[in-house]
């Protein structure tokens, strides 16, 4: 189980995204993106949820109010909704398990006064497993658009950055990076 605090914060993001999220396709992106998080609730102790949720209120990441049958929450402060934002892209990985042939380019050139999200996007890329093939161009497997676009979108970096998706490639890059890559 991820931390309660955590749980608490993504799952409060979660239905403010859902909130957002126009169409039935974007809603069932922002479900399946955060949706794993209530595998566990009901192992949960009421004592300690209830604890957790008085100590975000002082931490000042909750709104709620007093009600006389208990106090109602009624969302995330702008502090809690960073804080949600900093789990969600801790936690937030590429899924590996099926490859379809092709491989995914990522090029960028950020500046030096966005340092901070540069650092971030080439921390992430390579815990998802992106190899680099020359200085700031990056190669994958897996299909990962979705989570780019968040990372990308999160640090303000859109016009620097470049997503796509290789249909074809020299006979040798295409063997080495399957090799790379450990795919059959």
């Amino acid at each position: 189980m991820k931390n309660l605090r955590e749980k608490i914060l993504l799952s409060l993001l979660l239905g403010v995204c859902f909130g957002y999220a126009i169409t039935p396709r974007k809603q069932w992106y922002v479900l399946k993106t955060i949706g794993g998080l209530w595998d566990d609730w009901d192992k949960v102790d009421e004592r300690k949820l209830n604890e957790e949720m008085r100590k975000l209120h002082r931490l000042k990441l909750i709104k709620k109010t007093n009600q006389k049958k208990g106090p109602i929450i009624k969302g995330l402060t702008k502090k809690g909704k960073l804080k949600a934002l900093e789990y969600y892209f801790n936690n937030l990985m590429v899924d590996s398990k099926k490859w379809d042939g092709k491989f995914r380019i990522l090029v960028f050139d950020i500046p030096e006064k966005l340092r901070k999200g540069r650092n971030a996007l080439r921390w992430k890329i390579r815990r998802w497993g992106f190899r680099e093939l020359q200085k700031s161009v990056f190669i994958i497997p897996y299909e990962c658009k979705e989570e780019i676009d968040f990372v990308v979108d999160f640090f303000e970096l859109k016009k620097y950055v470049h997503y796509g998706v290789l249909e074809s490639i020299s006979k040798e890059l295409y063997t080495k990076l399957r090799k790379d890559f450990g795919l059959n």
